[in-house]
C-alpha cells in the first residue's frame, strides 16, 4: 500500500502478519511542539499509520470510523518512535485495532481505532460486482 503522506514524513512501515503493522519514525525538529517535545499530532500520525496498514492487510479495503488516543509521555528530538498495531476484533464489516506508541521500552501513547471493512457487493446469484 503506497502512501505519499507517510513517505513525506520519512516513516517506515512493515506488515509482519495479517492484522498487524509497525510504523517507525525519528522525531525531527519540525515534529516538535512549542514546548520542544514531539507534537501530539506526530504521535497520532505514527499510530494512525500503523492502524491503517494493519486494518488494510487482509485484502479488504478498510476506512476509519472512530479513533481515540491517550497520551502518556512525550518524545524528544532524535528519538526513534515505533507504533505497533494489533487487531483485537475482526468482523465481517468492522475491525478494532489497538496501537502502542513507544520509545524503546517506554510507552508514550495508546491508540484504539475502529474501521469499516468495505466488503465486495454480490448480486443475487452470488457473483461479486
Amino acid at each position: 500500500m503506497a502512501d505519499s503522506f507517510v513517505s513525506a514524513l520519512g516513516l517506515e512501515v512493515d506488515v509482519p502478519a495479517p492484522g498487524t503493522a509497525r510504523a517507525r519514525g525519528v522525531v525531527r525538529r519540525e515534529h516538535l511542539n512549542s514546548m520542544g517535545m514531539a507534537h501530539g499530532g506526530y504521535l497520532y500520525t505514527l499510530a494512525d499509520t500503523a492502524f491503517a496498514f494493519a486494518s488494510n492487510s487482509r485484502g479488504v479495503p478498510a476506512v476509519a470510523i472512530s479513533a481515540h488516543m491517550e497520551y502518556l509521555q512525550s518524545g524528544c528530538e532524535g528519538d526513534t518512535l515505533e507504533a505497533v498495531a494489533t487487531e483485537v476484533h475482526l468482523g465481517y464489516r468492522t475491525g478494532v485495532y489497538q496501537v502502542e506508541v513507544r520509545h524503546g521500552d517506554t510507552l508514550l501513547a495508546i491508540f484504539t481505532g475502529t474501521v469499516y471493512r468495505k466488503q465486495p457487493k454480490q448480486d443475487p446469484g452470488g457473483e461479486e460486482k
